[in-house]
């Protein structure tokens, strides 16, 4: 039993990665759809949000999948057809955002945060350990032994 489920993993892990372009997307020109398939691995299906185009197999993504190729067909650059996709759909349809004003944000985030991390270690490591507690002075012992004293009595 053992073996056979070791088996079917083993199999799983050296079967190939099956791509959800369909036989009847794949363009004749292997020029064009090798830009099809470049243009397609950047762009995110609204669908499943966390995948390419190119991975999923949604309605939508099909769809976008057919447009890339049909805006290529028609004489488009790359960047034409990106900034076509870009335009219908916003750019949260691009998988790398743009650098730009609106995304300074963004790509600023990361490296800020991190900086603020290692300040934060820094000054946690600098600064000085507590210092032991002190004796009290004669005038704190004997208000202390009268505070005792005032409390022992009935």
């Amino acid at each position: 039993m053992k073996l056979r489920a070791l088996l079917a993993c083993l199999l799983l892990c050296l079967s190939p990665v099956t791509m959800a372009v369909g036989p009847t997307e794949i363009l004749p020109d292997a020029a064009l759809e090798q830009r099809a398939r470049d243009i397609s691995a950047g762009l995110r299906c609204l669908v499943c949000q966390n995948q390419s185009i190119d991975d999923s197999d949604a309605d939508l993504a099909r769809d976008l999948r057919l447009l890339v190729r049909e805006r290529l067909l028609a004489g488009d650059t790359d960047q034409e057809v990106e900034q076509y996709i870009v335009d219908r759909y916003g750019e949260y349809v691009l998988l790398n955002p743009r650098l730009g004003a609106h995304t300074l944000l963004l790509w600023a985030a990361a490296p800020l945060l991190l900086l603020a991390g290692l300040m934060v270690l820094l000054l946690a490591r600098r600064r000085p350990a507590a210092s032991a507690p002190q004796a009290l002075t004669a005038e704190e012992t004997a208000a202390l032994e009268a505070l005792n004293q005032g409390e022992n009595r009935p």
